[in-house]
């Protein structure tokens, strides 16, 4: 028998608003029956389960995901997340295109925002 990866779970200060950020993130909903002062908060859809926990972020983030746009470019989805709250940690962008940006979420937990889909494929 094998194992399956269920959730990945991201310790935080608070489940409920850091999920809710996420979730807008990926337009994907918080779990139905995850409110404001739980203590976790899952995005089904992602597998991603948010975990208040009383230690504060101390170093940079062992493991981060890597976003790629579907309906939009990278620049546009950088801008898009700056406006939910995200932060420019690196700007990894190159003037041929390439590259991608570093940013961290309003906890500062670490993530990249890649080329979108369609200026891959161009």
């Amino acid at each position: 028998m094998t194992s399956a990866i269920r959730h990945v779970t991201i310790d935080c200060a608070d489940a409920h608003a850091l999920g809710t950020f996420w979730s807008k993130v990926l337009d994907l909903p918080v779990h139905e029956d995850d409110k404001p002062g739980d203590d976790e908060a899952l995005i089904e859809g992602a597998g991603l389960l948010f975990v208040t926990v009383p230690d504060a972020k101390t170093a940079k983030n062992r493991v981060h995901l890597d976003l790629q746009p579907q309906d939009r470019t990278r620049d546009e989805e950088v801008e898009r997340l700056l406006g939910l709250g995200a932060t420019l940690v690196t700007d990894r962008r190159n003037p041929d295109g390439t590259g991608w940006a570093v940013l961290a979420d309003p906890e500062g937990n670490e993530f990249c925002v890649e080329r979108g889909a369609g200026e891959r494929a161009g």
